[in-house]
């Protein structure tokens, strides 16, 4: 069971808090001087060696650190046969990078999700590992065969640690509107899609639901629609959903892929849970594409009103009334909780109806108001928009689309 769908008190989350601030005491003091070091064994970072010691005919390639706009134009002067040989040379890489081709990511993403998929098989059969470490690896060898089903586009893919994923839904290349699924604690490459409940917390269930409802209300716009679970949440209701640091860490990410998105495209986040905590983090950086921010299930976004977010994307917001998100406390002290709560009035963001959403994790669920609001704000049709109020004025003050 994923730690949000439990229902914690008030009372534990206090101690979850006076807990974390003796954490921080001690830090502070030199008494848990722990630090964290670069895991240089994992795939990814091996990978990410031999690129960097490797070449293209006489050319070295370049660091993969570079510009996304610099990477494309290291791509586009490349022939499809180069391009593809890098691909099935680096997958891991190639499928990760921004600024390399979307089409060749999907390709080397499909490389990297086979040789994956045979190291976690091979895992299943060995000996050395307890029990659940073998199921463990045949929950991993599965998921990424779901992947690697059909005709998926897998934008990003590392199987380091807990793992990360991220799949597009529609053609992104040709999209007019880019919705962004940002999820929240509990999210890895397992917990990404679900086959019971799968508009429950799953990213990608929560993308396709917002893609299906997006199609429903604006059958003439070219949408796409991004499941994005290519950062390091928290795991449960522990220290690190209370801190911002894996916030700081996804808002990096995540400022990186809205930079790299190809097009023109006009895009809108939607953050739920610990989720809407890396979207505030990321707010000021975002570029300018990016017209909509919108919390559902919102534990804070690290400031005190909306205007601290520094961004010109409209801020939309929204709680089911029985979301027990409601309960924990919302302030921030000692870089621990995450500051004001964004339905109130003073915080100022254009707080919108989540009729039927059904507790903390039922937002995405088809049918219901909250899902029907994110579809609108998705596609840019501000005027069908249901207000918290009833009335009109979390519409107040938009003209147009994006």
């Amino acid at each position: 069971m994923n730690s949000f769908d439990s229902t914690p008190t008030l009372s534990a989350w206090r101690a979850i808090l006076a807990l974390a601030v003796v954490f921080v005491m001690l830090a502070s003091t030199g008494w848990t001087a722990v630090a964290h070091e670069r895991v240089t064994g994992e795939p990814l970072q091996v990978a990410l060696g031999a690129w960097e010691r490797g070449r293209i005919g006489v050319r070295h390639l370049p660091d993969p650190a570079s510009s996304p706009k610099a990477l494309a134009a290291f791509f586009a002067s490349l022939d499809t046969a180069q391009q593809s040989r890098l691909a099935a040379r680096y997958p891991l890489v190639v499928g990760n990078m921004n600024g390399a081709p979307i089409t060749l990511r999907y390709h080397a993403n499909r490389i990297a999700l086979r040789q994956a998929r045979a190291v976690e098989e091979h895992r299943t059969r060995d000996s050395r590992l307890s029990d659940d470490g073998r199921e463990l690896a045949d929950q991993r060898m599965h998921r990424y065969e779901s992947l690697l089903g059909g005709d998926r586009q897998i934008l990003a893919f590392d199987p380091s640690g807990k793992g990360r994923a991220a799949e597009v839904l529609g053609d992104l290349g040709r999209a007019q509107r880019v919705s962004i699924v940002v999820p929240g604690v509990d999210t890895n490459v397992v917990t990404f899609e679900k086959s019971a409940n799968r508009w429950f917390t799953a990213p990608a269930g929560m993308a396709e639901s917002l893609y299906a409802a997006e199609r429903a209300a604006a059958p003439r716009v070219r949408t796409a629609v991004i499941a994005w679970a290519d950062y390091t949440s928290p795991a449960g209701l522990g220290m690190d959903a209370a801190t911002g640091k894996l916030a700081e860490d996804g808002a990096v990410r995540l400022t990186a892929l809205t930079r790299a998105l190809p097009g023109t495209s006009e895009v809108s986040l939607f953050c739920h849970s610990y989720g809407s905590v890396v979207c505030g983090v990321a707010a000021p950086s975002l570029p300018s594409r990016v017209t909509d921010v919108a919390v559902a299930g919102s534990p804070g976004m690290r400031v005190g009103n909306a205007a601290q977010l520094r961004t010109r994307a409209h801020v939309w917001a929204m709680r089911d009334s029985d979301d027990w998100i409601q309960d924990v406390p919302y302030l921030a002290v000692g870089g621990l909780g995450h500051g004001a709560d964004p339905v109130t009035g003073a915080f100022g963001a254009r707080v919108v109806s989540a009729r039927g959403a059904a507790g903390h994790t039922g937002y995405f669920a088809p049918g219901t108001e909250s899902l029907d609001n994110f579809a609108d704000i998705g596609v840019g049709a501000y005027h069908a928009i249901s207000c918290a109020d009833g009335a009109a004025k979390c519409r107040g003050g938009i003209t147009a689309a994006g």
